[in-house]
């Protein structure tokens, strides 16, 4: 499905003609020169500087300017867009301010490993530049010191020279293995400092990201040996490029094996999960039938999966002793003492200190396993029965809605019903936000929508209410640049989530669970998503309120998108979940 051309969106009346003058420029010039292909922004005075140097010096091409009606949207934009293009965007973050209300997306972008290049601005650190009142409030001692935790690294460098010498550095970073954000605190002074000759750019090849790290080959030999000696092994198979070479070594290191394939939602498309060997539906949390073939496990290759000693004590009885263990991951290095996400500590056997793709490689070369490369033919989806519009009816009505689509889901809210949508390629599914929290859905699908263009994909986001009401505004910036995307809204009126949280605690406490829907509900009035969507530009019809309307109006959504429109669908289905959820927090 080919994108918009947006040359003419925004297009300055005489950009791109001035030679290099301000410190602003250098910063667009090394832009330019890393190829970054967009920046998602809110405009603001603290960088206005770099936005001028974006129009007037390249002519607002590549980077181009992506207007968002907030700065989660601009970060969340952009970790959509490296999910699908493996590499970097931009985002402008205006003062502390913006940087404050980035920082949830920040975060995301952090625990999902993925780069996000952030450039960011300060007020005049000299004070006597200053402006009254507001320069003051916006300027702020050590700015990065707000996101520092969760960057893989941060700057406020102190010239132009030091700015462009940034921006390489950032890049080299955040494209090295385990990926991550990076942000650049601009001084507002700097930006807008006239050059008294133009930088002399580096050339920028020779700044490349270091190679991903490889494992000794003695552990290679010794995971190699662990696997080929096992009976029951077991693939946990985590984050995961999408690189198609990859996805068909990794199947075929399985078949050789004869290995158990268990994945999980919180991570894109890692194996095809209609394979034989697939156990299970992918959800968020482990189901009964993957925790027993995880028990029965006598060799376990975890390919960067997350949270594998939590998945272990899922699995495992109390006191049972643990399978031999092959640990294939990075993400060590990027573990601080400001938050959990590296998890549990988890005991190894082998550990093959490189990333997953780079395991699967290696072990592959290694056994002398050779890939083999074959399309994989979906069967027919059977259309849905029953009169109950649940989890279970939608997933199951876009399968069929979706059939003979070359298709990437790009989010799947709590609890959905993986196993009848086929992931056959590893574009097929892009994964969680990372962070799980609320109102990044809308971003990363605008920004996943926007890298998928020319791909001939159709790029579909089944997102909860609450994450879709608190993002929506995203929206708005796929309607103005003409950026063709499906959002499905799956519409229980509630935080539901929370709803079995008080449940839970009702039980446990013996008060009454009829409660548990107080303080959690989205009506009284019920929130008019159609109408939301449409303020925002979108194409949205009436409600889907009935199981006879739903494959009619899924078919005419996607016929839509096809034609380059953006659509949103609010679809009205009872609370509850498809897939394997935790009764308590002890289970997590």
């Amino acid at each position: 499905m080919a994108g918009a051309d947006r040359s003419e969106i925004e297009r300055p009346v005489s950009g791109n003609q001035y030679p290099a003058g301000w410190g602003s420029d250098a910063v667009a010039e090394v832009l330019r020169d890393l190829d970054v292909e967009y920046i998602a922004m809110v405009p603001g005075a603290s960088y206005r500087g770099l936005q001028d140097s974006l129009v007037n010096f390249l002519g607002n091409q590549r980077p181009q300017m992506l207007v968002c009606l907030h700065e989660e949207h601009s970060v969340a934009i952009a970790h959509g867009y490296a999910k699908v293009a493996g590499r970097a965007m931009a985002a402008g973050l205006h003062s502390n301010v913006g940087l404050m209300h980035a920082s949830m997306a920040i975060f995301n972008a952090y625990c999902d490993r993925v780069p996000v290049l952030m450039l960011g601005a300060t007020g005049p650190v000299d004070a006597m530049q200053r402006r009254p009142w507001i320069d003051w409030i916006h300027t702020s001692r050590d700015q990065g010191a707000l996101v520092r935790p969760y960057v893989k690294w941060d700057d406020q460098p102190a010239s132009p020279a030091a700015a462009v010498e940034s921006v390489l550095r950032a890049w080299q970073l955040i494209h090295a293995a385990p990926n991550g954000p990076a942000y650049i605190c601009l001084d507002v002074a700097d930006q807008e400092r006239a050059l008294d000759a133009p930088l002399a750019i580096p050339d920028v090849s020779k700044f490349r990201p270091a190679p991903a790290p490889v494992a000794s080959p003695t552990d290679v030999a010794a995971a190699a040996a662990l696997l080929t000696s096992a009976s029951k092994p077991v693939i946990l198979a985590g984050r995961a490029s999408r690189s198609p070479e990859v996805w068909s070594a990794k199947i075929a290191l399985a078949e050789a094996l004869g290995a158990r394939v268990i994945t999980d939602m919180k991570t894109g498309a890692s194996f095809p999960n209609q394979h034989p060997l697939h156990v299970g539906g992918a959800s968020q949390f482990l189901s009964a039938d993957q925790k027993a073939v995880l028990a029965e496990a006598d060799v376990v290759l975890s390919l960067d999966w997350i949270d594998l000693m939590g998945s272990l004590r899922q699995s495992l009885p109390s006191g049972a002793p643990f399978p031999k263990i092959v640990n294939a991951t990075l993400d060590d290095h990027m573990v601080n003492g400001w938050n959990y996400d590296h998890f549990a500590v988890p005991p190894a056997d082998v550990r093959l200190s490189c990333a997953a793709d780079v395991a699967v490689e290696l072990l592959c070369q290694e056994l002398a396993i050779t890939a083999r490369s074959e399309a994989t033919v979906s069967p027919e989806p059977a259309s849905p029965a029953g009169d109950t519009l649940d989890l279970a009816f939608l997933a199951k009505s876009l399968a069929v809605a979706a059939h003979g689509h070359t298709t990437t889901y790009i989010r799947f809210p709590l609890g959905w019903a993986s196993e009848v949508i086929p992931f056959d390629e590893p574009l097929s599914y892009l994964g969680g936000d990372g962070g799980a929290g609320i109102g990044s859905g809308p971003g990363l699908a605008v920004g996943a929508a926007l890298a998928l263009e020319g791909l001939k994909r159709l790029p579909i986001a089944v997102l909860g209410d609450g994450d879709f009401i608190m993002g929506a505004s995203a929206i708005w910036t796929a309607a103005h640049y003409r950026i063709p995307l499906l959002v499905i809204v799956s519409n229980n009126q509630s935080y539901f989530n929370d709803e079995t949280h008080q449940e839970n605690m009702a039980i446990a406490r013996g008060r009454p669970v009829e409660n548990r829907w107080i303080g959690q509900r989205l009506d009284q009035p019920p929130v008019d998503i159609s109408a939301l969507a449409r303020s925002f530009g979108a194409q949205s019809p009436a409600p889907v309120t009935e199981t006879a309307e739903l494959q009619g109006a899924l078919a005419k959504a996607v016929e839509a998108v096809e034609n380059g429109a953006l659509y949103v669908l609010d679809v009205r289905v009872r609370a509850g979940y498809a897939s394997a959820m935790p009764a308590t927090n002890d289970e997590t």
